[in-house]
């Protein structure tokens, strides 16, 4: 059997991140949308940087299993102090919390933690502290060789929304190339989001979007719309994947800030149902703008105008 011990032989990556492709993700993200406001990066960026060692961490757990594995992505949870930076070395560490057998397979969850260039400062056992923080939960469906351990629970609780907001509704359409432009850009192409015969030989009427393409556009429009454009004002995003999305279809995008505009739930449904749901961003309080300093006013004595002689 197959145990924790696999993981601990993915070492850190480490490598930096240029402008250019902090650009081209959220470009890909908001193919639809107008030009964001500023060149931060994605608040989704974080995962994409942390996809790369998943992938490795479980091959390396599937690596004894006799028959083929394929891994559906049952949830994420990103939570962040910062995003990433453009040209900063970036050291992404994997760590496996459980698994659990399941009827189609095993089902696990990892921990990411990306550190950057020590701004965070030390935790209390002398490491650097991360700028983000992700827990995954997959199913490795067809894995049945890895021993059951540890924690499998999906990260903390999803903040609590203080009273309801005003809800919004958008649709997007997604098409092929947005899914196309996104896989480049995230450097996930999985075949079954590029080629339809891959796709149908995986179950799939077409090609799919990535679970996580539609959660970084519902991020976009949060930040539009709660968060006057300002991606660094994200804190935290979690969700749920219940579906898949297929290009051609409308994609409803359900929108309910609390009354604070501090934490929005969503939910993404195409007309087969809802393809993520329990959907959350906690945004940061608006920066508080300093009050213009004050005028002087001139003293107007002994001017000579208007002055009795």
């Amino acid at each position: 059997m197959t145990t924790a011990s696999a993981s601990a032989g993915i070492p850190a990556v480490i490598r930096t991140v240029t402008a250019e492709e902090i650009a081209a993700y959220r470009g890909a993200v908001r193919a639809e949308l107008p030009v964001a406001k500023d060149e931060l990066a994605s608040p989704v960026h974080a995962f994409v940087l942390a996809h790369t060692v998943a992938e490795r961490t479980v091959a390396a757990l599937t690596a004894d299993e006799p028959g083929p594995v394929s891994v559906v992505h049952l949830s994420q949870d990103i939570r962040g102090h910062r995003l990433v930076r453009a040209d900063e070395r970036v050291t992404v560490r994997l760590e496996v919390l459980g698994a659990r057998r399941e009827g189609r397979g095993t089902r696990v969850a990892l921990r990411s933690r990306l550190t950057g260039d020590g701004a965070e400062g030390l935790d209390g056992a002398g490491e650097p502290e991360p700028f983000a923080e992700l827990i995954t939960s997959a199913l490795l469906v067809g894995a049945t060789t890895l021993e059951p351990f540890g924690d499998i629970t999906a990260g903390a609780a999803a903040p609590a929304p203080a009273g309801a907001g005003e809800p919004a509704t958008v649709v997007h359409e997604p098409t092929v190339e947005w899914i196309r432009r996104y896989a480049h850009a995230s450097g996930d192409e999985n075949p079954i989001h590029l080629d339809e015969e891959a796709a149908r030989a995986a179950g799939f009427d077409s090609v799919i979007a990535h679970g996580m393409s539609v959660v970084a556009l519902a991020v976009e429009e949060i930040t539009d719309r709660y968060a006057d454009g300002d991606a660094a004002r994200v804190l935290g995003i979690g969700g749920r994947f219940s579906a898949p999305v297929a290009p051609g279809e409308p994609l409803r995008l359900d929108l309910q800030p609390d009354a604070a505009g501090r934490v929005v739930r969503f939910t993404c449904r195409t007309p087969a149902g809802p393809a993520v749901k329990s959907g959350w961003v906690e945004l940061a309080p608006a920066p508080v703008q300093a009050p213009a300093p004050a005028q002087e006013i001139p003293n107007a004595t002994g001017d000579g105008v208007g002055d009795d002689d």
